[in-house]
């Protein structure tokens, strides 16, 4: 039995973000974490207050940014989040919309 790794197949998760989310770094802050971890996805301000981000690679990595959504950066108020599973894409790049 192999252990979660890189060779797992890619997932993708749509997460939105609710608090106070905006103005506090949280799109770089998320940016940063997606492409050291190597995920691909985009990471954007709603409208309304909330922030979306996509997520996608190895599961393992992809879970540890949705979890870290859950806090975001130092400045950031999370008050929700709403995670939803997507089909991948086949992205590579992280970028910020």
């Amino acid at each position: 039995m192999s252990s979660a790794g890189a060779h797992d197949p890619a997932v993708r998760r749509r997460v939105v973000i609710a608090g106070q989310v905006q103005a506090v770094g949280f799109r770089a802050s998320c940016h940063h974490r997606a492409v050291d971890a190597g995920l691909g996805g985009f990471v954007r301000n709603l409208p309304d207050g909330r922030v979306e981000a996509a997520f996608e690679g190895p599961p393992h990595l992809v879970e540890s940014l949705v979890v870290w959504c859950r806090v975001g950066p130092p400045l950031a108020r999370v008050t929700a989040v709403a995670v939803t599973d997507e089909p991948p894409l086949g992205e590579t790049r992280f970028v910020i919309r």
